[in-house]
Parts: structure tokens; C-alpha cells; sequence
């Protein structure tokens, strides 16, 4: 489940090339005060992703839109109602908008699907398997890169999409390749905010085209859409969309 919040920009404003920390800030404040109120301490994954905030516009009065999504109804939900209640002005970091509508959207994949990334896919790749690939590093994991072989970057997608699914679901599903047909568009560096530090973090952005899906797979990738495609998804990484 998704939703899409529709904003204005309340004054002119630049771009703030540093909002993943502040966006996820806005998200975490949300749901404070709500049965999702101490996910932002839970460990492993918090099963949410969001988009970035689009279109780019620095005019006051320009409409602006943010996507967030969840594989858990109940927390679009809960979201959804915080926004509802809100009667003040939205603030993002710096930038400041007018809340002027919600609405929430549901994905259906049909068995022909063209996806493709609305942020960077984060993917590492560990130790263990640097030798699979042919990679050479003296680090515990490595941020997949254009250097590396796309099989590494594939098969750490999918090993990554399983145990998201299986975790959520607390069940087992058959773990046969999903992604055949993939385009490489390019690779990106983003910075994010921890411990007050600023750090690089390496993405890259695709799309993926699938001539069949099974039922199963549609599944599978539709919980992928909404929870995020790859690492960090609560940071805003790997949020994705259905082409077309």
C-alpha cells in the first residue's frame, strides 16, 4: 500500500540536496505517538520505503508530491491519519509546504510489468562472497558498483527481496531468480547524515522488465515495491515504481 501526499511549495525554496535524514525525520515524526511510534529503534528492517520529493521546484505555490509505502496497511494507515490531522504547515528540513491532499494507491502487477527505480538501489556485497564475483577488498562488504559483475548485483538483489518477504510474512516461499531482463541506467553517490557524520553511499539506478510472472513472483515483487528494492529503504533508498 501507498500514499501519495500532495503538497504546495509555501514559499520559494531551494532544493536541499541532503534531505534523506530530514525526509525520514518527517516519516518517523508521523507515527510518534502511534503503535509505530519506536520503529525507528527496532533492528533489522522497518519494511517502509518513500520517494523523493518531486517535481523539482523552488516557486512558491508549485505542487510537490512524496510517495510512501509499506507493505503493512495498517502503518499507511496510520500515516494517513496523522495527515489528515495535520492544520499546520509541513516542514522538511528548511523547506516548508501546504498539505493539500491525500490518497492512498494499491499496486497490482500484472503478469507483463516494466519497474523502475525512483532512488538509488543500495546493494552490499559481503565477504564471503567476494570470491564468487572476483572482487578483491579488504572491507567486511563492498557497495556494489559498476566495476562489479551484474551477477553480484543481481543475486544480492534477490537474496535480499527473499528474506524481506520472508521476514514480514513469517513463512517460506521458493526461492527461484525473478529478475531475467534488467537495464543499467547508472551509478549515483549519495550522502546521508550518521552520528552527526556525513557519508557516501553508493547507488545505482535500473529498470527491470518481466515478460511473465507467475502469481507467486507477483506477489513477491509487489511487497518489494512497497517495502523497497535493495538496502536502507528507511533512508530512502530503493523506492519503486511501475513503469507506464
Amino acid at each position: 500500500m501507498r500514499v501519495l501526499v500532495k503538497l504546495r511549495n509555501a514559499k520559494a525554496q531551494a532544493y536541499d540536496l541532503n534531505y534523506y535524514n530530514k525526509l525520514q525525520g518527517f516519516i518517523y515524526n508521523l507515527i510518534s505517538g502511534t503503535e509505530y511510534g519506536k520503529l525507528h529503534d527496532k533492528e533489522g528492517y522497518k519494511f517502509f520505503s518513500f520517494s523523493n520529493i518531486f517535481p523539482l521546484s523552488s516557486r512558491e505555490g508549485d505542487n510537490r508530491n512524496i510517495i510512501i509505502a509499506s507493505p503493512n496497511n495498517n502503518f499507511i494507515d496510520a500515516i494517513s491519519n496523522k495527515l489528515n490531522e495535520r492544520k499546520d504547515p509541513i516542514h522538511i528540513g528548511e523547506q516548508e509546504f501546504e498539505l493539500s491532499d491525500i490518497k492512498k494507491i494499491k499496486v497490482k502487477l500484472k503478469s507483463r510489468a516494466e519497474l523502475i527505480t525512483g532512488t538509488p538501489i543500495v546493494m552490499r556485497i559481503p565477504r564471503e562472497n567476494y570470491g564468487k564475483y572476483g572482487i578483491d577488498e579488504k572491507y567486511d562488504s563492498v557497495y556494489w558498483k559498476k566495476k562489479h559483475s551484474f551477477e553480484a548485483f543481481i543475486k544480492q538483489l534477490e537474496d535480499n527481496l527473499f528474506k524481506k518477504y520472508k521476514s514480514f510474512h513469517n513463512a517460506e516461499i521458493v526461492e527461484s531468480p525473478i529478475f531475467g531482463q534488467f537495464i543499467f541506467k547508472k551509478s549515483v553517490v549519495n550522502h546521508i547524515i550518521k552520528n552527526g557524520k556525513e557519508h557516501k553511499v553508493f547507488g545505482s539506478l535500473w529498470e527491470f522488465n518481466f515478460n511473465y510472472l507467475s502469481s507467486e513472483q507477483r506477489k513477491i515483487l509487489e511487497f518489494g515495491l512497497d517495502a523497497g528494492f535493495g538496502e536502507l529503504n528507511s533512508l530512502g533508498f530503493g523506492f519503486m515504481n511501475l513503469k507506464g
